[in-house]
């Protein structure tokens, strides 16, 4: 009697182990709702690439010294932390956790390379908890709410307009046509029609609705401050404005823009000139245009501290100057000295 009583407590006692453990894993990977004006990064700094994302002063970026595998690091670049070890765009960050595009092919080394995976991805906020939210190429995402807009591409559909809810309850085909989704504010994401024009739309992620908001020539939106920032596509991209309050276009800049991103404070912009090319940065109304380095520079990111950017077509070295301030340019040395202890 007394054994059979032993086996009865020890079943019990194993199966409110095993209880306890499915009821913490199921929290952990549980996905709380966010609030319809949460978006995951930058207008800017996802059309670069969106290679950083900044949430509550920590940096989730791709460390080109590293394959462009996904740190961890705070906005001063102290305390670096290795999350992912396959390379990561498109970062994007809300609440509790990560969301990025990830493919194995575009740099990663061992078996993760030989066996290519790639698609939108979530994780927690420390790497852990990875979990596939689709499978197929993307281009550009933006967290919106509780989705994921993205630019799915396939060779039968080619690059459609998809969202897939957080906790991979969705998958839904929002629209045929080829939107970028990048420049988001509350839950309206804007962006410039590639069928048959270049107007400014807006998609209603409420309702997943398309209105025309302005009938212009434009490439590249980016809300900022009740404006729309834009290249002018039959001006020779030069860099303009429009004010969604007042209808009106203000022109910021006459020269060629190869690349743009607008910060707090400041737009960062590549221009292009056949004997002058140099990477700019002038105020959001177009005020006190100043060079930041002489040359062809692309994938330029912001955070609250520093502007990242990189020469043309060479990944590394990274450099950075502070985003507002002083211009200082400097290479992103923690980055590399990270890259190097992990790889030890």
């Amino acid at each position: 009697m007394e054994k059979n009583t032993k086996i009865l407590i020890g079943a019990f006692t194993l199966l409110l182990v095993i209880f306890t453990a499915f009821f913490i894993s199921e929290l952990l990977q549980r996905v709380p709702p966010n609030d319809i004006s949460v978006t995951g990064n930058t207008a800017g700094n996802l059309n670069n690439n969106g290679l950083y994302a900044e949430s509550n002063g920590r940096v989730y970026f791709s460390n080109a010294y590293d394959n462009g595998c996904l740190y961890s690091m705070n906005a001063d670049e102290t305390d670096l932390i290795k999350l992912t070890s396959s390379p990561v765009n498109s970062i994007n960050v809300g609440g509790k956790h990560l969301y990025f595009y990830m493919d194995s092919s575009s740099g990663g080394k061992g078996l993760g390379y030989v066996i290519r995976t790639y698609g939108v991805y979530r994780t927690r906020l420390n790497g852990k908890g990875i979990e596939c939210l689709d499978r197929s190429a993307s281009i550009t995402m933006q967290l919106v709410g509780d989705y994921i807009y993205y630019q799915h591409y396939n060779n039968k559909e080619f690059t459609k307009l998809y969202k897939v809810k957080t906790d991979k309850s969705e998958n839904i085909k929002v629209s045929d046509s080829i939107i970028n989704p990048a420049a988001c504010y509350n839950g309206v994401i804007y962006f410039n029609g590639t069928d048959k024009d270049h107007y400014l739309y807006a998609l209603d992620t409420r309702t997943d609705t398309i209105t025309t908001v302005f009938e212009g020539n434009l490439w590249y939106p980016a809300y900022q401050y009740g404006y729309i920032y834009y290249m002018d596509v039959s001006s020779d991209y030069r860099l303009c404005r429009y004010s969604l309050t007042d209808n009106a276009v203000e022109v910021l800049t006459n020269d060629r823009v190869d690349t743009f991103n607008v910060g707090e404070n400041c737009i960062y912009y590549q221009r292009n000139s056949a004997t002058e090319p140099a990477l700019m940065r002038m105020g959001l109304d177009g005020s006190n245009p100043e060079v930041v380095a002489m040359g062809n520079y692309e994938k330029i990111n912001l955070t609250s501290n520093y502007a990242y950017f990189n020469a043309f077509n060479e990944p590394t070295p990274v450099y950075r100057t502070p985003v507002n301030g002083s211009i200082s340019v400097s290479a992103f040395a923690a980055a590399e000295n990270a890259a190097a202890q992990n790889a030890r």
